[in-house]
């Protein structure tokens, strides 16, 4: 049976309905954090207005600075934060992007390392997929756990992350130590390895184009595809997605969760390749559990990804702006990060109540 032109006009309402119900969500959960931040600052006699403009210098001061820092800030929050919003759109609650990016980040460095006369064509290709594919194999497991043993991906994602942290400490410690045997680091990868700029002059590199391309493709892939709408179905009900018997739920989700894996384990790499040039312990300062964060504030949608990735890369790059010209303590920051979440999860409620009052009228 083929679909009208009437239901693929629906469908594309459907889709672009979505996406404004997604922005308005943001907008408004983002002008209630600001709200609530200005009052808190007050109280902690930080003057907002001055807090706020610190903050915008710090981020979109220039082209420069938001270039080199903002959005190489963002980067890998965009891809984990894509990697978070893929796996929770088939209700896959992977909270293990943590892990996978360092599994991706580690498996970068050592076939960089291995490989150190290779050209760039050779190199950056094959250093990709090897982290894609440690993200990809890192993910199985909780991925076989869950489909397999009908164990909770939650803690088990979780416990995997600290398993991927201490085998990053062990292994810059140890076998991937520089040679010099001074820092906890591995050496410096070849030139040929390294990234590319994106844009000449600045910091920003293509990492953060590979993030859009993924973007706008798994946008296209949720919508515009049979694999797609079977991510959606698993994501809006697993039992309803079984008992249609039109297709299996467990390989939807199976595939899913190491799609999801591979996407975060890029970010690792991407971050390695582009900025650090080397792996070191602490490459991540949460990066994996803030792509939470902005997955919820894009409302699962992998453009709005886009955006409130660089939302908190602009908070990440202003904070020390904040803390330099106006005095506030860096955990202001992170308290206005977590006041994004509670804005995202209450005006989320709010919409949910006010469409099903908007249902029964």
């Amino acid at each position: 049976m083929t679909s009208s032109p009437t239901d693929a006009a629906r469908r594309r309402w459907g889709s672009a309905h979505a996406g404004l119900r997604a922005a308005a969500s943001a907008t408004a959960a983002l002008l209630a954090t600001l709200a609530i931040a200005a009052g808190l600052l007050a109280l902690g006699g930080y003057p907002p207005g001055e807090v706020f403009a610190a903050l915008a210098r710090g981020a979109f001061g220039s082209w420069d600075r938001f270039a080199s820092f903002t959005l190489v800030r963002a980067t890998p929050l965009l891809l984990t934060g894509l990697a978070v919003a893929l796996a929770f759109k088939a209700h896959v609650l992977n909270i293990g992007a943590e892990g996978q990016l360092h599994a991706g980040a580690l498996a970068g460095v050592a076939i960089a390392l291995l490989l150190p006369g290779a050209p760039a064509l050779v190199l950056l290709p094959v250093t990709l997929l090897a982290a894609a594919a440690a993200g990809a194999l890192w993910a199985s497991v909780p991925a076989a756990m869950k489909t397999g043993m009908g164990i909770g991906e939650v803690i088990t994602t979780l416990l995997m992350n600290f398993v991927a942290l201490f085998l990053a400490q062990f292994l810059v410690q140890g076998p991937l130590r520089e040679s010099r045997g001074i820092f906890n680091q591995t050496d410096e990868i070849p030139a040929a390895a390294h990234l590319p700029a994106l844009i000449p002059g600045t910091r920003l590199h293509v990492g953060f184009l590979i993030g859009l391309v993924i973007a706008v493709a798994l946008w296209l892939y949720l919508t515009r595809t049979p694999g797609g709408f079977r991510v959606r179905a698993v994501g809006a009900s697993v039992r309803a997605a079984e008992v249609s018997g039109r297709f299996k739920a467990q390989p939807v989700i199976w595939l899913t969760f190491l799609a999801s894996g591979a996407v975060a384990g890029l970010a690792g790499w991407i971050q390695v390749g582009g900025i650090t040039h080397r792996m070191y312990e602490g490459l991540s300062p949460g990066w994996g559990y803030t792509a939470i964060a902005v997955a919820l504030l894009a409302r699962l949608h992998p453009l709005a990804v886009v955006i409130t990735a660089i939302v908190f890369g602009a908070l990440s790059a202003g904070g020390g702006a904040m803390q330099r010209e106006a005095g506030v303590p860096e955990v202001w920051v992170r308290g206005m990060e977590a006041l994004v979440i509670l804005a995202v999860l209450t005006v989320d409620r709010v919409l949910q109540v006010l469409a099903g009052r908007g249902s029964r009228d």
